[in-house]
């Protein structure tokens, strides 16, 4: 099935996990339109993580993903990905005082209530209070409440904060590229596009 992964900083072990999981992944830049993105006709599209502050990425990145969502194209994000989707979705990001970093940081899954051990590394979050109606948080952190992912309550589009990816590190996350991969053939999108 095949996915473009916009570029924000990716590491490559994202990749990796991507084409295992069954993808074939195709990279482009962060500031491809979304008439270029559609040319490879994918399935789907990944928001990579990176540095800085989402809400400075967001001025090239945003007109970019909320062209994709009005398409309905299924989206993951990661990491600053997430934060630059909840942007998209008219959430807000804030810089946290200290920001969460390493390895063991327990997360609850609101989706099942299992607890996740995650790595992480970020120093902006979305506001809570900020979260449109149509969004809802699906993990958050146990350390602190603050959110640590999100899911369009209609729409296929949903991201984490934390880094499923970590090598070494925790894996108790990976399922995430499963369901990114259940997402899209759940999708109408995905659905209208075997029909052609």
């Amino acid at each position: 099935m095949k996915i473009v992964a916009i570029d924000y900083g990716c590491k490559k072990n994202i990749l990796e996990l991507l084409s295992s999981s069954g993808f074939e992944v195709i990279v482009v830049p962060c500031n491809f339109t979304v008439k270029q993105i559609m040319q490879y006709k994918p399935a789907g599209v990944f928001l990579s993580n990176g540095p800085g502050d989402p809400f400075a990425t967001a001025n090239h990145a945003i007109k970019i993903i909320r062209d994709l969502i009005k398409i309905k194209i299924p989206i993951f994000g990661i990491c600053l990905g997430h934060q630059l989707l909840g942007l998209a979705l008219n959430a807000k990001t804030v810089k946290m005082h200290h920001g969460h970093h390493g390895v063991n940081q327990p997360v609850k899954n609101l989706n099942n209530n299992r607890i996740e051990i995650t790595s992480q590394n970020h120093g902006f979050k979305i506001e809570e209070k900020s979260l449109p109606s149509n969004l809802k948080v699906s993990h958050y952190s146990l350390f602190d409440g603050v959110i640590q992912g999100i899911e369009h309550k209609k729409d296929p589009f949903f991201s984490v904060q934390y880094h499923p990816e970590s090598s070494p590190g925790p894996h108790d996350s990976r399922y995430l590229f499963n369901k990114f991969m259940e997402t899209i053939k759940k999708s109408n999108f995905y659905a209208k596009k075997k029909r052609y």
